[in-house]
């Protein structure tokens, strides 16, 4: 993985940033990812920018070394921009399954333009999983073809970089202490998690 930052033990818990850096606020998940490189992450934690290579993540993924999959991206809400998100994802809900036959045909095969639901569909049509998903999304502004994150997407990422955090530790812990994922919820405690930053 470009630019994965590793513990010696090979990690357990996947941060990946998603995003285009050239259509604004799309590249949230990116920035968060850079400056979690700068973050003191408890061990077994990677983290790598995966900017639009939604495919490849998906690849990577198949190997099921992480237990723990934390997206970072760019989510639209019906919420006032720079509005940060906590998903859970349910893997085994049957909405998210492709059929084998199905897995290249899909749009999700589009390896340049795939958001977090488009990648977790082909890891499950590709016969992967993993066993807790989380989606940390922030409600964009601004899409258009430009470099540079919106004043309220931009004021939202230390508090998303805290929020990463925070479940990081948690599903470290839980994992250090045999545990295996949280089953049920996000860090904070609820399914969906919504803080407003505009």
């Amino acid at each position: 993985m470009s630019g994965a930052v590793s513990s010696p033990d090979g990690g357990r818990i996947l941060v990946a940033g998603i995003g285009n850096i050239f259509l604004g606020d799309d590249a949230f998940g990116v920035e968060v990812v850079r400056r979690l490189r700068d973050a003191v992450l408890p061990p077994g934690v990677d983290v790598s920018d995966y900017g639009i290579r939604g495919m490849h993540l998906a690849y990577d993924l198949l190997d099921g070394r992480h237990d723990v999959l934390v997206l970072v991206d760019a989510l639209p809400m019906d919420e006032p921009p720079g509005t940060l998100a906590v998903l859970q994802v349910d893997l085994d809900d049957p909405g998210w399954t492709l059929r084998p036959a199905d897995v290249l045909d899909a749009p999700a095969a589009d390896a340049h333009g795939m958001d977090p639901e488009s990648v977790l569909r082909l890891l499950r049509g590709l016969g992967g999983s993993v066993d807790r998903v989380l989606v940390v999304g922030c409600r964009p502004a601004v899409l258009d073809e430009r470099m540079g994150l919106s004043a309220p997407v931009a004021a939202a990422v230390d508090e998303a970089v805290r929020t990463v955090t925070g479940i990081l530790r948690e599903a470290a812990a839980r994992l250090g202490r045999g545990e295996g994922p949280a089953p049920g919820t996000p860090a904070d405690g609820s399914e969906r998690g919504v803080s407003t930053h505009a």
